[in-house]
């Protein structure tokens, strides 16, 4: 048991020398502000293509129901 012990404790490593944080670049560079630039800028333009095109249906919506309604009222006046 003691052989197993001692065995385990020889056999345990020694840390190597960790990684200086200072030195290390931690930075996207150029390619990732581009990237993500360009997703931020892609999705604006959705957003914005987004409202425009549920704009237009409902303004489309509002003169249908206009047109109708006025169908409606000139029908039953033309009636009588």
């Amino acid at each position: 048991m003691q052989t197993l012990i001692s065995a385990l404790l020889a056999a345990t490593p020694t840390p190597s020398p960790s990684v200086d944080p200072a030195n290390t670049f931690y930075s996207p560079g150029t390619i990732g502000f581009i990237a993500t630039f360009g997703m931020a800028a892609g999705a604006v333009f959705l957003i914005f293509d987004l409202v425009r095109r549920v704009r237009r249906v409902r303004y489309r919506a509002e003169i249908q129901a206009k047109l109708d309604a006025e169908a409606a009222g000139s029908g039953t006046e033309s009636n009588k």
